[in-house]
């Protein structure tokens, strides 16, 4: 029997896979969201219901905390909620004016004059040493351990993004035989995932410093995993899940509207261009390009594989396949829940509350409206924010309740079930 065969053979069939993407503060959507799974009474005195659970930046935090614990899935839930709504600024970076004058100064320096002065003096513009504290103290990481070993978990998969090498690597904690990859852009390693492997996934680049991770026999420098995860559903499919629920952090109707109001405006003034955009919401652009838009390219792009799939099945009496493939394709059900709000519109009516240093930095990138709030919605580490945000996950879940209770009792649809 072949390498591949002999894995695919120890590996569990018709795995539930939970794929967690998200960024900064918005993470506390997904909270609210897996509070409300945690309550389905078939489900909340049992083990959490996912044989694999994968998390990418904010997603990472979630995801460790409920593979720690995955014994009790309404506590562990209940927990992760509580850790979110009690989140203030001070408990993930330094807010302090003189540290945030430092660090600006420090970042302006190396921009401007880095090269006479030898440069790389700060990485970011915020100091996350509070953030790993935190996470330290509280996330159960010992319980992903016993998780595996106790079968009731397959795999945790958190990824990072290597600076120096530009790639996206998968950080796996699992069963023997667990699936490994090393493609041209993502690479999957095994590792006993710990507080430095969150925190890299976690670090928003420019905001957050990088954080070294060893790779085996050497060591590189981490930041977000939202980075070059383009494929944010992959881990969990090549882990071998037949469903992955995924939890994303963007308001589909939202983002309709703001392409409708682009494409009116063009239309009603097409030799009229709008203010130029402040630096702020270029800034909040590039993150939303990070952690929002992958999911919906995925999404689709597993429908479209499914369909091949089935045609493929559909025609395989016609002859034998021409290529021998490593594992055979396979339809993979997604359930996706999104945000029925706009969580930047919260923020940015929120704004008030971010620190007075922070408030300040973002003020100077541009003007302080609606048009700006993306950025603020990954900063604003405050239990109002969170504990809305919590509100509208666990609001949004509670809505579609029966069909998740039925996606993870493993009754799904040929059809993709995607809220959108």
């Amino acid at each position: 029997m072949s390498r591949t065969a002999t894995r695919l053979a120890m590996r569990p069939p018709n795995m539930t896979a939970l794929a967690l993407t998200a960024g900064g503060s918005r993470g506390a959507y997904q909270a609210g969201v897996l509070q409300r799974i945690g309550e389905i009474p078939s489900l909340a005195e049992g083990p959490a219901p996912f044989d694999i659970i994968t998390g990418a930046s904010a997603g990472a935090i979630n995801g460790a905390a409920l593979a720690g614990y995955s014994a009790r899935l309404q506590y562990g839930t209940a927990r992760l909620a509580e850790l979110w709504a009690g989140l203030t600024a001070d408990r993930v970076y330094r807010t302090g004016l003189s540290a945030m004058a430092r660090n600006a100064l420090r970042f302006a320096g190396d921009a401007a004059l880095g090269r006479m002065l030898g440069g790389g003096r700060v990485q970011a513009l915020l100091d996350a040493a509070p953030l790993r504290e935190l996470l330290a103290r509280e996330l159960p990481l010992a319980g992903i351990g016993q998780a595996v070993a106790q079968r009731r978990l397959y795999a945790l998969a958190v990824t990072a993004t290597g600076y120096h090498s530009g790639k996206s690597y998968t950080f796996i904690q699992g069963r023997p035989g667990h699936p490994l990859w090393e493609k041209s852009r993502r690479i999957a390693l095994p590792a006993t995932i710990g507080v430095d492997h969150v925190c890299a996934s976690a670090a928003i680049p420019l905001v957050f410093p990088p954080v070294a991770l060893a790779t085996g026999n050497a060591s590189a420098w981490f930041g977000d995993g939202a980075m070059r995860l383009t494929n944010p559903l992959s881990p969990a499919i090549r882990l071998g899940a037949k469903r992955v629920l995924a939890i994303g952090i963007r308001c589909p109707d939202s983002a309709r509207a703001l392409t409708d109001a682009e494409f009116a405006h063009a239309s009603a003034s097409a030799a009229c261009l709008p203010p130029r955009p402040p630096l702020a919401q270029i800034c909040g652009t590039f993150l939303n390009a990070l952690f929002l838009d992958h999911l919906d390219a995925d999404i689709d792009h597993l429908e479209r594989m499914n369909d091949l799939v089935a045609a493929y099945g559909r025609g395989a009496d016609a002859g034998p396949p021409k290529h021998t493939v490593a594992e055979p394709m396979r339809v993979v059900h997604p359930l996706v829940i999104s945000p029925s709000e706009d969580l930047a519109v919260i923020a940015a009516d929120l704004a008030d509350r971010i620190p007075a240093s922070v408030r300040f930095l973002l003020e100077t990138l541009g003007t302080p409206d609606a048009r700006s709030a993306d950025l603020a919605s990954y900063l604003l580490f405050d239990p109002a924010y969170t504990r809305a945000l919590i509100d509208i996950g666990y609001r949004d879940a509670n809505a579609r309740i029966d069909e998740i209770e039925a996606f993870l009792r493993g009754e799904t649809a040929d059809a993709a079930a995607v809220a959108r």
